[in-house]
C-alpha cells in the first residue's frame, strides 16, 4: 500500500498509507464525531473545499449505498481516518466504501494517529491542509497549505448551487421494516426552497410533512420567488461563509413580511445576516451527530447533528424582535432563534439529521403550521 501525507498550514505532518486515489487535494482541514453516516458526510455539499477528519476509528465497513447520497456525488476534498475498512458488511451497499471515494477521484489516508490530529486542531483551531498521496516532500506540502485560500470570505454556496430551477417530489424512505418514519402527509403547501448545497434528506422531510417543492439557484432574486407563489419559502444549509453572500441576503431581506420562511444551517447564517445580525467563524467548528442543544422555548434538551464553521452572534441584534429560541450546551452559541412579529424561524444545526438523531425532526411540522397561519393555503 502506498502512503499518503497529511500537511497543515503550520507545519504540521501525518504520514498514513494511502487508501484512495492517487490524488492531491487542498483544503480547510476539519473533523467530525458522528459514529456512523460516513457516507452522507462525503456527499453533503457543505464540506466543499474541505479535508474531513472522522473520529470513529474504523470507516467503510458497511460499504455505501446510493439511497444515502445527500447530493449527485461526493463534495469533500479528501478523507481522513484511523482505519479504513477493507471488507464491507450491510445487506444495503452497492458499492465499497473505497470504490466509492476512488471513483471520484479522493485521496484518502488512514493508519495515522486522528486522536493526536483532532487533538491538535482542537487546540490550535481549524486550518488549511494538503493530503497528497502523490507528493513525498512534507516540506513542498506544507508551503501549499499556506498558500490555500482561508475559507473565510469565500462565496462556495453560489458555486455548488443548481443551475436550474426543479421540483423535487421524493419523500423519507425507511431504511429497513423496522424503521418507523409515520405516514408522509399529502402536498398542501407549495415550497420554494433556495439551494444553497441542499441535502437530499431536508428536501425529503419537507416532502414528508406536506411541502409541494420546488428548488430554486441560489441567486434566484425574491421577485421571481415570490411569483412562484409560495406558501413558504426554505433557506438551506450550505458551504463556505455567508459574509460575502450579499446578493441572497439581499433576497431574503426583501422576502421577510412577504411570506413564511424557514432556514437551516447556512440558512440560518442567511437569515441572522440579513435580520440585522453579524456572523463569525469558529475555533474548530461544530460537526458531528451528538451535540446538546437548549431548546428555550420547551425547556427541553435535544441531540443534533451539526456542520458548520461559522456561526450567528446573538448579541448583534438590535432588533428587539429577534427571539433566541436554542442555545448549544457545549459552547453557548447561538443555534436557533425567530421573529416575533414575523413568520420567520432558524436553526443553526440539522434537524434532519442523515446522519444523527431524530429529536429536532418537529421543525418541518413547525414549518408547515407557520404556513397554515399565514401563507397562502393550497
Amino acid at each position: 500500500m502506498d502512503s499518503a501525507i497529511l500537511a497543515l498550514e503550520d507545519g504540521t505532518v501525518f504520514e498514513g498509507r494511502s487508501f484512495g486515489a492517487p490524488a492531491e487535494r487542498f483544503g480547510e482541514v476539519v473533523f467530525n464525531t458522528a459514529i456512523t453516516g460516513y457516507q452522507e458526510i462525503f456527499t453533503d455539499p457543505s464540506y466543499t473545499g474541505q479535508i474531513v477528519i472522522l473520529t470513529n476509528p474504523q470507516i467503510g465497513n458497511y460499504g455505501t449505498s446510493t439511497a444515502d447520497n445527500e447530493s449527485a456525488r461526493p463534495y469533500i476534498e479528501g478523507l481522513v481516518v484511523r482505519e479504513f475498512s477493507a471488507i464491507t458488511s450491510n445487506w444495503r451497499s452497492d458499492e465499497e466504501a473505497r470504490a466509492f471515494l476512488s471513483n471520484a477521484a479522493l485521496p484518502v489516508v488512514s493508519d495515522l494517529d486522528t486522536r493526536s490530529l483532532v487533538r491538535h486542531i482542537r487546540s490550535k483551531g481549524t486550518m488549511r491542509g494538503v493530503l497528497s498521496s502523490i507528493e513525498k516532500d512534507p516540506a513542498k506540502l506544507v508551503a501549499k497549505a499556506r498558500a490555500i485560500p482561508s475559507m473565510a470570505g469565500l462565496d462556495l454556496a453560489t458555486r455548488v448551487s443548481t443551475s436550474a430551477q426543479y421540483r423535487w417530489t421524493e419523500t423519507v424512505v425507511p431504511c429497513s421494516p423496522s424503521e418507523v418514519i409515520g405516514v408522509a402527509n399529502q402536498p398542501r403547501y407549495h415550497v420554494v426552497a433556495y439551494d444553497f448545497g441542499i441535502k437530499r434528506n431536508i428536501l425529503r422531510r419537507l416532502v414528508h410533512s406536506g411541502c409541494d417543492v420546488t428548488v430554486v439557484p441560489a441567486l434566484t432574486s425574491a421577485e421571481d420567488v415570490l411569483a412562484l407563489k409560495p406558501d413558504g419559502v426554505f433557506l438551506s444549509n450550505g458551504p463556505g461563509d455567508p459574509e460575502p453572500l450579499t446578493t441572497q441576503i439581499g433576497n431574503v431581506q426583501r422576502l421577510v413580511g412577504k411570506t413564511p420562511i424557514f432556514g437551516i444551517c447556512l440558512g440560518h447564517q442567511i437569515l441572522g445576516l440579513a435580520l440585522g445580525g453579524k456572523t463569525f467563524k469558529l475555533k474548530f467548528g461544530h460537526r458531528g451527530a451528538n451535540h446538546p442543544v437548549m431548546n428555550h422555548l420547551t425547556g427541553k434538551v435535544e441531540i443534533t447533528s451539526h456542520n458548520h464553521g461559522f456561526a450567528v452572534d446573538a448579541d448583534s441584534f438590535s432588533d428587539n424582535d429577534i427571539e433566541v429560541t436554542h442555545i448549544n450546551l457545549n459552547d453557548q452559541t447561538l443555534e436557533g432563534f425567530r421573529h416575533r412579529r414575523e413568520p420567520v424561524f432558524c436553526v443553526q444545526y440539522h434537524p434532519e439529521a442523515a446522519p444523527g438523531p431524530h429529536d429536532s425532526l418537529y421543525l418541518f411540522d413547525d414549518f408547515v403550521r407557520l404556513m397554515s397561519e399565514h401563507g397562502k393555503r393550497k
